[in-house]
């Protein structure tokens, strides 16, 4: 066994945690459920051997600061025209909603969306190498195609400058590739917001 003499939380000692497996890392890399299965601490792994800054900024705080300029990149990229709009009601209840970051008009109808994020870099990187959105964004994905039911296409788009050999990218997602799920969670709402309404009423009665 080899040690290195820092102090526990100096900088020297958060430098010398980057890209190794520690004990307080090992319950974000190991899946119980499935061995192959790869965790977000893998991807943080790849982000720290890449020497990528550590991750200080809220997400959410990061996500509207880029924005503009990821949705500049996708029309660079794509070639497609992208619009601000304001919040989506569906026509089917006015309680389902989504705000979308971005659309593109086809045939005078809103039938493209785009919606980007910046997320940590173990996060991008792991949206890239599994070309999939992650899990946690799999209703909001949903939600774009139960409001709008006119929506073709969502180009879910992915932005992170300090990840330089692939800063920006997007996963394009079909309504045929999500058909059946958004019938069966637009269900969900209208049960839920029914549920919802004869609470209330009882409450106000």
């Amino acid at each position: 066994m080899k040690i290195i003499n820092v102090d526990q939380n100096s900088q020297e000692w958060l430098e010398a945690r980057k890209g190794k497996i520690t004990g307080s890392k090992l319950k974000d890399l190991i899946s119980k459920r499935k061995l192959t299965d790869r965790k977000i601490g893998f991807y943080q792994l790849i982000a720290d051997k890449l020497a990528l800054e550590s991750d200080l900024e809220d997400p959410m705080e990061r996500g509207h600061r880029l924005e503009e300029e990821s949705l500049a990149l996708f029309q660079k990229i794509s070639g497609l025209v992208v619009e601000k709009t304001g919040l989506w009601i569906s026509e089917d209840n006015e309680n389902i909603a989504c705000s979308p970051d971005g659309a593109i008009k086809v045939d005078g109808e809103f039938k493209i969306a785009v919606e980007t994020k910046s997320l940590s870099s173990a996060r991008h990187l792991e949206a890239f190498l599994t070309k999939q959105v992650p899990d946690d964004f799999e209703f909001q994905v949903l939600q774009y195609f139960i409001v709008n039911e006119k929506l073709e296409t969502l180009y879910f788009c992915f932005f992170d400058p300090r990840v330089t050999v692939m800063p920006f990218f997007y996963i394009q997602i079909d309504r045929s590739d999500v058909e059946d799920e958004v019938k069966q969670w637009r269900d969900y709402q209208k049960m839920i917001l029914k549920e919802v309404d004869q609470i209330v009423e009882e409450l106000t009665f």
